[in-house]
């Protein structure tokens, strides 16, 4: 509004494109008003963009790596590379500030790039230390749609001699049935690498038999919004042993994301499920924690219900 928010035409235009966006964003048939909020969040984004943008260039990036534990033996068997963002001139920025930027923008597919790229460099790097671990991955949405994908893929891997089957990609079901048809090529080309591929945030989609008879998927994870509450609601307790018992009719492997304590992993066991991450094992670590974390895996000392051991 002149003259409250700004005094020239440019400025009334530029914040009025501000209010738009976030019209658009409260669904269809609505209207905003230019808020200063909304250009301290304008300015934000800039200022993550250019700054993501630059740790692109100068190694800002860095992956952790969360493990996947069985459940049976309380044995790591696999991570989630997990992308951290330290900024000299930001700090520590958390994934869930930085990544709906990059999406926003498109730096999203650069980002995603990157992350392949770094995760085979590592698992080539622990093969040639003798201790070969499957890696999974993120994909985005974007990335799904990216037509020089299997190829840039394929050079990561033979670039950084890291077996195909030692790479998982997880993708979310939201993202894959967007646009199935195309998610299902897509994953079917990613697999014929020889890569795995991984139904992320199960439960919280679509979680249709026919998009899992659809997608060429070996593994299927829990999301932790079913397995927080799993211990205190009956409907949540009900969904998660459905999910394991479907997902062996089908000869899926499950996880289950944001284990936390003992009483959800002997749940987990008591069901069949076969594997788990969360802070109960360990939280997220740098590649050079892991191999500790792995030659120190020990049945008898793990985080494993004595019920289990």
């Amino acid at each position: 509004m002149f003259p409250a928010d700004a005094a020239d035409a440019a400025t009334l235009l530029r914040y009025a494109d501000m209010a738009m966006y976030q019209a658009k964003e409260r669904g269809r048939a609505n209207y905003a008003f230019y808020t200063e909020y909304m250009g301290r969040r304008m300015a934000e984004k800039i200022l993550l963009h250019e700054r993501l943008k630059l740790a692109l260039a100068y190694g800002g990036l860095a992956l952790h790596y969360q493990p996947q534990v069985d459940v049976a033996t309380g044995r790591m068997q696999a991570v989630e590379a997990l992308l951290r963002w330290t900024d000299p001139q930001l700090g520590e920025v958390a994934p869930d500030r930085f990544i709906p930027v990059a999406e926003a923008t498109g730096l999203i597919l650069a980002v995603g790039a990157w992350v392949l790229d770094a995760a085979c460099r590592q698992i080539g790097q622990w093969v040639r230390a003798g201790s070969p671990l499957r890696v999974a991955v993120n994909l985005s949405a974007q990335q799904l749609r990216q037509t020089d994908l299997v190829d840039q893929l394929r050079s990561s891997l033979a670039q950084h001699g890291a077996p195909p089957d030692l790479l998982e990609l997880e993708v979310t079901e939201s993202e894959a049935m967007a646009d199935p048809e195309q998610a299902r090529l897509m994953l079917c080309n990613l697999q014929a690498l020889g890569v795995c591929v991984a139904l992320d945030d199960f439960g919280t989609g679509y979680s249709s038999l026919s998009h899992l008879k659809q997608l060429p998927v070996s593994r299927i994870k829990i999301d932790r919004e079913f397995i927080r509450p799993v211990l205190r609601s009956g409907a949540d307790a009900t969904l998660v042993r459905a999910v394991i018992m479907l997902a062996r009719t089908l000869g899926l492997h499950v996880v289950a994301e944001g284990v936390e304590s003992p009483e959800q992993l002997l749940f987990l066991a008591q069901h069949g499920c076969d594997a788990y991450q969360g802070w109960l094992y360990s939280k997220a670590v740098p590649a050079q924690s892991v191999l500790a974390l792995l030659h120190g895996d020990d049945p008898a000392q793990a985080s494993v219900p004595a019920a289990l051991a």
